[in-house]
């Protein structure tokens, strides 16, 4: 998505890698092993330093859960980011009635949203704005810089997920 905007952009994987960016993006995948490799490689401390120096996230997915300050099913560690409580693999195996299209706070139409074995946010903090909802739960949130999907945004065509993020990361 972001080379179909023209961002430039770069791979992270080791802290020096975060040098000069506004922004990061946690992709989606499995966030177990996310978690193993940001720890293995240093990240996990950096990640939380970048977030302290006031660097902007947007976790999709697996990288929604990675920013959560609770996971559950199972529990596991965070970076405790973002005040939600998320449970993993809550919609089980991808179908194709797992492509919703809904309402957004982002802009006056519809958006797109694929959800592939994707979380469900339990709960959110006082400070939490909720931009998307399906099914009666959150799944496009924000707080301060940081921005969390359950959803797939990039496998979609429709550029606004991304783009809202790029004005955040910009701020």
């Amino acid at each position: 998505m972001l080379d179909r905007l023209g961002v430039a952009h770069r791979y992270v994987r080791r802290p020096g890698d975060l040098d000069g960016l506004a922004g990061i993006i946690l992709p989606g995948g499995e966030s177990t092993t996310h978690l193993k490799v940001m720890t293995e490689e240093g990240l996990f401390g950096a990640l939380q330093q970048f977030a302290a120096n006031g660097g902007a996230f947007f976790g999709t997915c697996a990288g929604a859960i990675l920013l959560a300050r609770e996971v559950h099913g199972p529990a596991q560690a965070s970076l405790g980011l973002l005040d939600i409580s998320i449970r993993r693999n809550a919609y089980g195996r991808q179908l194709a009635s797992d492509v919703h299209t809904g309402a957004t706070k982002l802009r006056p139409e519809p958006l797109e949203m694929v959800f592939i074995r994707a979380p469900i946010i339990e709960s959110v903090g006082e400070g939490i704005e909720v931009l998307a909802e399906e099914g009666g739960h959150a799944v496009l949130v924000r707080q301060g810089r940081i921005l969390a999907a359950t959803f797939h945004p990039e496998l979609s065509d429709d550029p606004a997920v991304h783009e809202h993020f790029l004005k955040l990361a910009a701020q």
